[in-house]
């Protein structure tokens, strides 16, 4: 049986990797400073994306971001694996993306976030991100 503790602990590191979609999806980017740790990792080459620290990934977000309509971050099935004060994840996301241009068909990108957290004074954080791609479709040239 799952101490109270543990369950606490899979209850809060399930709420990062919800607030990350929410944040994402309403371009509210600063608030990934309470999802990550401050030094934290992002990699997103697998899906066409970039590879660097937090702020350069806010900044890369926002820009990129902003050439859709609208997009989804549908997370589910995390597999949570918790060892004292820190953590790892993996976790499905399917992601539809529609263009601004409504005669652009849309993007449906699948998929996994690969993540390390760790308890920090604040509570849980996420140190690292790694995405592995499922599935690009709607692009031509991936």
């Amino acid at each position: 049986m799952k101490s109270l503790q543990e369950l606490s602990d899979r209850l809060e590191i399930q709420d990062l990797i919800t607030g990350y979609s929410y944040a994402i999806d309403f371009h509210r980017f600063d608030e990934l400073d309470a999802i990550f740790t401050p030094d934290a990792t992002l990699d997103f080459t697998a899906t066409g994306g970039i590879a660097g620290p937090l702020p350069e990934i806010k900044t890369w977000l926002a820009t990129v971001l902003g050439h859709f309509g609208g997009h989804q971050h549908l997370v589910a099935t995390s597999a949570v694996i918790v060892d004292g004060d820190t953590a790892t994840a993996r976790t499905i996301c399917h992601n539809p993306m529609w263009f601004a241009e409504p005669k652009r068909p849309p993007l449906y990108v699948g998929l996994w976030y690969h993540d390390s957290f760790v308890r920090t004074a604040d509570g849980w954080r996420i140190a690292a991100r790694v995405q592995q791609k499922g599935y690009l479709h709607g692009l031509a040239d991936r």
